[in-house]
């Protein structure tokens, strides 16, 4: 039985162009998404449509960090980070803005941005078809597409109000093409201070590279300018629960072992969240 077009995939189609032909826009037909030529991409009964072909990622999230990210997510302890990409969002753009979240995970930050602008739509792109599921179901205004953030985006040329950054890879070149010229790029990093007590803990956690701003100017600044910096930084109190998704939630899962976190100093009494927003012009 044919999946039926969830309503904000629906409302995102003028957005997207046929991944293979790079032109040609994409219209519904049998619960699929087909271009005039018939290149035809499915629908997948979680709402997302799968527009990634060929080889995969092979670091998308699994289930288990998905589901980890889901209830870690839930408590509120990353609430300031939501609302600081949000705010940046709303101050830049009016409220019929477009969204287009890179990298979006479970839709968690797209769906705070989307709180803020009552009349904008969105779209999350991802590798990850277990955060997709949660992704195309986060906003009744969010859609959700399979796509790996290095390839050329499956989007048309300066339909993006607002591209939004949140712990994710960066394709400046693309981000500039899909953003308007008025648009905004908002990207969330995280600084050296960030999680630096839990990873003094657990030395195979990911480690922060000390010259990542330096990278991170050097990438964008052929394309963007920086309008505003924000550091959020604060103090967090966290479960053993807590600590434990919040591990598994990232790539550092694939390197902590479970003797890590079950250890009797795990975890430690108090951990420092810390990341720089910024919005950035298009150049």
């Amino acid at each position: 039985m044919p999946v039926s077009l969830p309503p904000a995939l629906e409302l995102s189609l003028d957005l997207l162009r046929c991944p293979t032909c790079r032109t040609r826009r994409l219209h519904p037909d049998r619960g699929a998404l087909r271009c005039p030529v018939g290149h035809t991409f499915d629908i997948a009964r979680h709402g997302y449509a799968g527009l990634l072909t060929g080889t995969r990622a092979t670091s998308s999230d699994d289930a288990t960090m998905v589901q980890a990210r889901g209830r870690f997510l839930s408590t509120g302890t990353y609430t300031p980070i939501r609302k600081v990409g949000a705010r940046l969002a709303a101050d830049a753009m009016s409220e019929r803005a477009t969204v287009v979240d890179m990298g979006c995970g479970t839709g968690y930050y797209l769906a705070g941005v989307l709180d803020q602008l009552p009349g904008a739509r969105g779209l999350g792109l991802d590798t990850s078809v277990r955060a997709l599921r949660s992704a195309a179901r986060a906003h009744d205004r969010a859609a959700a597409v399979a796509w790996d953030i290095f390839r050329p985006f499956p989007l048309a040329d300066g339909v993006a109000d607002v591209v939004l950054d949140v712990f994710a890879p960066r394709n400046p070149a693309e981000f500039h093409r899909v953003l308007r010229p008025t648009g905004r790029l908002i990207v969330v990093r995280p600084t050296g201070r960030h999680l630096v007590e839990l990873r003094g803990r657990l030395p195979a956690m990911v480690t922060i590279d000390p010259t990542k701003e330096q990278r991170l100017h050097r990438a964008l600044d052929p394309f963007f300018e920086a309008a505003v910096t924000e550091q959020v930084e604060y103090p967090v109190t966290l479960t053993r629960l807590g600590a434990r998704d919040l591990v598994a939630m990232t790539p550092s899962a694939r390197h902590v072992s479970h003797a890590d976190v079950n250890d009797d100093g795990f975890p430690p009494d108090q951990v420092t969240v810390s990341v720089l927003a910024t919005a950035y012009r298009p150049r």
